[in-house]
C-alpha cells in the first residue's frame, strides 16, 4: 500500500516516538529503519511494527524513479571452476538485463562458504543493491527474516538447505543424474557399485545418493551400507573414503562420486594402490567441470548447467525487482549424462 502525505498535513511521528512505542533506544529504532544488520530479531519485529502501527514514512534508499541497476551475487569461493560457471552465467544474463553485478566471495565462517558474515547486510543497504543471489550460501533464520522485512528480493543458486517456504531457488535434477550414472554403471555390468557423497546435511548429496538408491532397487540389487560413504565436496574427504571401501572384504567394482573435484581424489587413492581407471575401477562424477575433461583418463560424469541455472535465476530475480512473483518457488534444469573413458565393464577376476 502507497500512502501519500500532504504538504499541509502535520509530519508523521518522529523517531523518538516509535522507538517508545517499541520500548526500544532510539539509535536502535535508527538502526531498524536504516537496515542495519546488528539488532536482535525479536527487537527489529518489535521495532517494524511500531513504524507500520504508527504510520512511520521511511525514505527510500535509492531513487525509486529510477529501474534498479545492481545486484549482489554471493559465491562460497573464487578460486573454483565451479564459481567461474556461475559468474559466467550471471554476467550473460545480468548484461542482457542491463544491470550491474557486485561479487562477494569467501564471506562465511570457512573459505568454502557457509554464511555471510555478519555486517555483510549492512553493506547491501549502504550501496543500494535492489536484489540477490545466493550461490551454495547457507544463511540463518534471522538473515532470512531481515531480507524478508526489508523487502529485498533473492535467489538461491543451488542451496545447501531446504530454503525456507516462499524462498525462490534454482537448482539441477539431482536425483535424476544419481539415476542416471548408477544406470550407467548397471548397463556395463557392474553390481558391486558404491557411492561418496558430500555432507549429509547437503540438500544435493542427498538428492545424489536417493538416486543411486533408485536405481539399483530399480535393478533388484541390495543396497550395500558399506558401500555408501559421506564426507565433504573436498579431494582428501574423498581419497581417505575410496581408501576405505578398497580395505572391505569385497570391494566394489565402481564407484559414483558426487562431485568432480572428489572425483580426482578418488583417482589418486586408486593410483595409490596401483589401481587403474577404469580396468581395475569404473568411476562417475558429477558437474562437468573442466576439470573432468583434463583428467586421465577423461572423466564419465554428469552434467548439471550450472551457467544455465545462474542465468535462469538472475532472469527470475530481475522479475521479482519488478514485482512479479515466479509461478513455482523451485525450478530444476535437467542432468544428462556425459560418457568418457572412465567407465567400463567389470573386468572378470580368475582366482589363482
Amino acid at each position: 500500500m502507497v500512502r501519500t502525505v500532504s504538504p499541509n498535513v502535520t509530519a508523521g511521528p518522529t523517531l523518538a516516538v516509535v522507538a517508545r512505542e517499541a520500548g526500544v533506544s532510539v539509535p536502535t529504532a535508527s538502526k531498524v529503519v536504516n537496515g542495519r544488520e546488528d539488532v536482535a530479531p525479536d527487537t527489529r519485529r518489535r521495532v517494524t511494527e511500531a513504524l507500520d502501527r504508527l504510520g512511520y514514512v521511511r525514505r527510500p534508499r535509492f531513487d525509486a524513479s529510477k529501474p534498479p541497476r545492481l545486484v549482489d551475487l554471493v559465491v562460497h569461493s573464487l578460486d573454483s571452476s565451479w564459481s567461474g560457471a556461475v559468474l559466467h552465467g550471471v554476467e550473460q544474463a545480468a548484461h542482457e538485463a542491463g544491470l550491474d553485478v557486485v561479487v562477494s566471495a569467501g564471506l562465511g565462517r570457512s573459505v568454502r562458504g557457509d554464511r555471510p558474515q555478519r555486517g555483510w547486510l549492512d553493506k547491501l543497504t549502504t550501496r543500494g543493491s535492489a536484489g540477490v543471489l545466493f550461490n551454495l550460501a547457507e544463511l540463518t533464520d534471522s538473515q532470512y527474516a531481515w531480507l524478508e522485512q526489508h523487502r529485498i528480493p533473492y535467489v538461491m543458486i543451488d542451496p545447501a538447505h531446504e530454503p525456507p517456504p516462499g524462498a525462490v531457488s534454482v537448482g539441477a535434477a539431482n536425483w535424476q543424474g544419481g539415476v542416471s550414472a548408477t544406470e550407467h554403471l548397471l548397463a556395463l555390468g557392474h553390481e558391486r557399485i558404491a557411492v561418496i557423497a558430500g555432507r549429509r546435511r547437503k540438500q544435493c548429496s542427498n538428492a545424489r545418493v536417493a538416486g543411486y538408491r533408485s536405481a539399483l532397487a530399480a535393478a533388484g540389487l541390495p543396497q550395500r551400507s558399506e558401500y555408501i560413504r559421506y564426507g565433504s565436496f573436498e579431494e582428501s574427504t574423498a581419497r581417505q573414503r575410496m581408501r576405505e571401501l578398497l580395505d572391505l572384504p569385497e570391494p566394489p567394482t565402481a564407484v559414483f562420486v558426487c562431485s568432480d573435484h572428489m572425483a580426482l581424489g578418488v583417482y589418486e587413492a586408486l593410483a595409490e594402490r596401483g589401481l587403474r581407471v577404469p580396468d581395475d575401477m569404473s568411476v562417475v562424477g558429477f558437474d562437468d567441470l573442466p576439470e573432468s575433461r583434463w583428467a586421465s583418463p577423461g572423466l564419465t560424469t554428469v552434467r548439471q548447467p550450472l551457467g544455465e541455472m545462474a542465468a535462469t535465476a538472475l532472469r527470475l530475480l530481475v522479475r521479482m525487482m519488478d514485482g512479479e512473483r515466479p509461478e513455482g518457488t523451485r525450478t530444476e534444469l535437467s542432468t544428462r549424462l556425459v560418457v568418457r573413458a572412465s567407465t567400463a565393464a567389470p573386468r572378470v577376476r580368475t582366482h589363482a
